[in-house]
């Protein structure tokens, strides 16, 4: 699947935004990729998530893990893409854990995927996670990158649609400065 492709359904089911957004990182950005109205959509999580998975054949991948809340739907569909397990890392008292009789085997050959990446923030809490638990990293994959590429996390990241999103701290936000009202879409 090509990026634009992925950006045909981003932009058919209404999930870019324009405007004033505070994002979960705590950055303001004049552009918000609302995954949900694309996963509301079983046809088209299907079709991103085949196509993310198949960016990780080959990989010998043996679980697929996100974290909650669109990760997860996410891990679920590229698991079933690949044939594997899935799992999901819940938030608990500041950290991401396995609950639910999910676990990491030691050695086990581990996907981390998320929908959105902006500052890496939520996948590199899962890595961490899924190390502490023995297990190896074989890479991160994403829908929509909206680093422009610039996140390194430490382990191969595929993205299905990559875009330089602007961001700012919002002490030097020039929406704030223009007061723009800014909207909190975000699930933290």
């Amino acid at each position: 699947m090509r990026s634009e492709e992925v950006r045909a359904i981003f932009e058919e089911d209404g999930a870019i935004l324009k405007g004033h957004f505070l994002l979960s990182s705590g950055l303001h950005s004049d552009v918000y990729f609302e995954k949900f109205r694309v996963l509301q959509h079983p046809e088209h999580l299907e079709r991103l998530c085949r196509a993310l998975a198949q960016r990780f054949r080959g990989e010998d991948v043996e679980i697929v893990v996100g974290p909650t809340t669109g990760g997860m739907l996410i891990a679920y569909e590229v698991a079933k893409a690949l044939g594997t397990p899935f799992a999901f890392a819940e938030r608990e008292e500041g950290k991401r854990v396995l609950r639910r009789g999910f676990w990491i085997s030691p050695d086990q050959r581990v996907l981390v995927v998320d929908d959105v990446l902006t500052t890496g923030g939520s996948l590199r809490e899962v890595t961490e996670l899924v190390e502490s638990q023995g297990g190896m990293v074989v890479g991160v994959g994403v829908l929509v990158d909206r680093s422009g590429g610039s996140v390194d996390l430490g382990h191969p990241l595929r993205s299905l649609l990559q875009v330089r999103a602007r961001t700012f701290r919002p002490e030097e936000c020039p929406l704030c400065r223009d007061e723009v009202p800014l909207v909190k879409p975000g699930s933290k």
